[in-house]
């Protein structure tokens, strides 16, 4: 790979979970009282799953590239597809929906929070993942107490 990862600060990693807990309990806490009829939660609860679903899984594959891991072009147009389709499903609801402007307005915004954060989140994860994995602590002489391993690293000097 031959771009550097920085480590996430802290700060960004509290915001990226702030943004995702906080847009995702947002949609939840309002579709519990909004006075819809059941099926229609039911329309918009899978509509953030799907959503936060196909927000991470898009990360993930777009890191992945990145990363020169091998993805195949079906699946990277699935999730961009479905990311669009999410939107455009929320979209169409909300339009035909017997919501007063700013309920509309509501659903969103705790939306679109919702897939940021999960991106930004799967992101962090994926950085402090690849860091502790990809960094090697300083080099320290390995002295063993078995036979059998000393035998190997002197087998190695010669």
């Amino acid at each position: 790979m031959n771009q550097y990862i920085n480590k996430p600060s802290s700060a960004f990693i509290a915001v990226s979970w702030v943004a995702l807990i906080t847009g995702a309990a947002a949609y939840i806490i309002g579709l519990f009282n909004a006075s819809m009829l059941l099926n229609e939660k039911g329309y918009y609860l899978i509509l953030i799953l799907y959503g936060l679903f196909a927000a991470v899984s898009l990360q993930k594959i777009v890191r992945d590239k990145l990363e020169g891991i091998q993805v195949t072009a079906i699946y990277f147009g699935l999730c961009w597809a479905s990311i669009a389709i999410c939107i455009a499903l929320l979209a169409i609801g909300l339009w035909n929906a017997s919501l007063e402007l700013s309920e509309k307005g509501f659903y969103i915004m705790a939306f679109l929070l919702s897939l940021f954060g999960a991106i930004a989140v799967q992101k962090n994860i994926r950085d402090l993942d690849y860091l502790r994995t990809h960094t090697q602590p300083p080099s320290v002489p390995h002295y063993s107490n078995t036979p059998f391993q000393a035998v190997e690293q002197d087998e190695e000097k010669k």
